[in-house]
């Protein structure tokens, strides 16, 4: 399989880390910006959005990464990371899809403006309001999370656990002062004791 996209997207990490979780052999090209603009014909007839990631597997493609975490989970005969089970399958789904709708939108500003430097995100308002948006998004997460059940469904990792832990790192990379969170805090260590979480979530990979 091919991963297209930098390593400093969060959203490729997610799949080179589930790669990596079910020992599925992967070559990575970069894409996207600095490296390589995605906005050209060759990356687009992969994905007309021009964003990265883009798995290729033999003759089939796709893109959106946590429509790709389900695909890779469905494709390891192990079942590992993907609950048969309707009732835990539907609540990983659930986590992935509020990762990527509620929990990643507040945080934008501010991590532009925090983590990024970018000197176009300077509004004291907007980083505020940005902090305060991703604190209450954070908040839920941590009461999911404080029920003690080992990791966000229940006693296994799955899929869900690779977004939310990205999401996780973001947080503690990002300065700014945080509320205590304690289960997410010791959620988040126990994620990056696993191999693949080391690797994905580093110190330069924020």
């Amino acid at each position: 399989m091919r991963v297209l996209g930098r390593v400093t997207s969060i959203n490729v990490r997610k799949v080179l880390w589930a790669l990596e979780e079910m020992g599925l052999a992967y070559e990575r090209e970069d894409w996207g910006l600095p490296l390589a603009d995605p906005n050209v014909p060759e990356f687009l007839a992969r994905n007309p959005n021009g964003q990265v990631p883009v798995l290729i597997d033999g003759d089939f493609s796709m893109w959106e990464s946590n429509a790709i975490l389900v695909y890779l989970a469905e494709k390891d005969v192990s079942g590992a990371l993907l609950p048969t089970d309707l009732r835990s399958r539907g609540h990983v789904l659930q986590w992935l899809g509020w990762q990527a709708t509620e929990l990643n939108p507040p945080w934008g500003y501010a991590v532009n403006a925090l983590l990024r430097r970018n000197p176009d995100y300077s509004d004291h308002a907007q980083i505020d309001a940005s902090v305060a948006r991703w604190t209450g998004k954070m908040g839920i997460l941590e009461a999911a999370l404080a029920k003690g059940e080992g990791f966000i469904v229940g006693a296994d990792f799955t899929i869900a656990d690779i977004a939310l832990g990205l999401s996780c790192h973001r947080w503690f990379m990002t300065p700014f002062d945080k509320p205590v969170m304690p289960a997410t805090e010791d959620y988040y260590q126990r994620l990056r004791g696993r191999p693949a979480g080391a690797r994905w979530m580093g110190q330069e990979t924020p």
